[in-house]
């Protein structure tokens, strides 16, 4: 069964068409600044990585353009669209509607355009892209695999936030958490290497990258997550602040006279280590400032190490304890410096780390000492090749 994954966001589309025989990844892709002049995609097949500069005016003419390649005579993979026996759609918000993934249908989306207030990025992308495989692959099964849905085992204490309830009757305003799939995999895979079942497993995972979120995972199921009503919410990330006091938000638009959505987008693309350090959301380009005697950039990275080990500490109790942590995503997997200063802060719970092991970069790995009384683990995530083995479990069994 060879299965299509697409991750569509507002101007952009990723892809991979993975072969799920062996599990192997056939082709992938990314199609940048979709509906601008200079858009363009990147596709990498058999380790050649070929760029496509061709203007894609929607996520249809994006979706023509990747499938042109997966055919291609030179570097495709398929010689027929109808080879692809399924499509994996990955939908930020499901609201509580959604706990598994679910064959699409016209139901469906319109299930995920009612939860386009609560995702208005992420959602109308998703659609666009569901739209324009219903368009280009008609007949061909696809399925709809939801960041939230592995979140919606919270228990209630966790999930409602503390105003008055009837906005959570009225507007489903609560805590739904996001990265689920990602947190999903990597629970799984590290319960793997370690040989127990994640079943008896007290896991957290700490996907951190631009867009960054903890997670608690007691019994394979979520309890505890950063994120909440909007991936806004929880630690501080590349450019969003992360929780707030309250009263920060109205302040800030009293004294600047600001709109709901100007303040919006402070918060999301103006904050965070971008914020704090004035310099990149990027903790790549802010460490060499920082540890040079960069005050602000010290300061950035001060604050998010601080907050990220609250929350991990915050799982802790969640859970009551803890087995296993594990770094995943782009500074969780790549960022060496970050893991050491995070561990140390958690020495009170018997984290010890293997500066050595500590040293890699993107590999499996186990970087705890023998004498930590946690083990941790880096973990890639692969969030792609679980949407693909939902989807192929949901068609198979359907």
């Amino acid at each position: 069964m060879k299965i299509l994954v697409l991750n569509s966001g507002s101007s952009s589309l990723k892809y991979q068409l993975i072969d799920m025989e062996d599990e192997k990844v056939l082709a992938k892709g990314y199609y940048e600044r979709i509906g601008s002049k200079e858009s363009f995609l990147t596709h990498k097949v058999n380790g050649q990585k070929i760029k496509i500069e061709e203007y894609a005016k929607d996520h249809s003419d994006a979706l023509n353009i990747v499938m042109e390649q997966l055919e291609s005579k030179e570097y495709g993979v398929i010689k027929d669209l109808k080879e692809i026996d399924a499509v994996g759609h990955r939908i930020v918000h499901g609201g509580e509607k959604f706990n598994k993934p679910v064959l699409i249908d016209d139901n469906v989306i319109e299930e995920i355009r009612a939860c386009i207030p609560l995702a208005p990025l992420h959602n109308p992308a998703g659609i666009l892209g569901i739209e324009a495989c219903k368009k280009d692959m008609p007949g061909t099964p696809m399925v709809a695999v939801f960041d939230t849905a592995f979140h919606q085992t919270l228990p209630e204490e966790r999930y409602i936030y503390p105003i008055p309830y009837k906005y959570y009757k009225e507007y489903g305003v609560r805590k739904y958490g996001f990265h689920g799939t990602s947190h999903l995999y990597v629970s799984r895979r590290v319960a793997e290497l370690i040989g127990k079942p994640v079943e008896d497993l007290k896991i957290i995972n700490c996907h951190l990258g631009q867009g960054a979120s903890i997670c608690a995972i007691q019994n394979g199921k979520s309890v505890e997550t950063s994120m909440g009503l909007t991936p806004l919410g929880g630690i501080p990330m590349g450019s969003r602040s992360g929780d707030l006091d309250p009263s920060v938000v109205t302040f800030l638009m009293e004294k600047e006279n600001l709109t709901p959505a100007e303040m919006n987008n402070i918060l999301n693309k103006q904050s965070g280590l971008y914020g704090v350090s004035e310099i990149s959301p990027d903790a790549r380009d802010i460490e060499p400032v920082a540890w040079s005697g960069g005050k602000q950039a010290g300061l950035a990275l001060d604050v998010y190490h601080y907050l990220v080990a609250c929350y991990i500490a915050r799982c802790v109790v969640a859970m009551n304890g803890v087995d296993v942590i594990t770094f995943t995503a782009g500074t969780g997997e790549r960022g060496n410096e970050t893991r050491e200063i995070l561990c140390d802060k958690l020495k009170f719970l018997g984290v010890e780390l293997d500066k050595e092991a500590n040293k890699v970069k993107a590999e499996e790995r186990k970087i705890s000492s023998e004498n930590s009384k946690v083990l941790v683990y880096v973990v890639p995530t692969e969030e792609e090749l679980m949407i693909a083995r939902e989807t192929k479990e949901l068609i198979e069994n359907k």
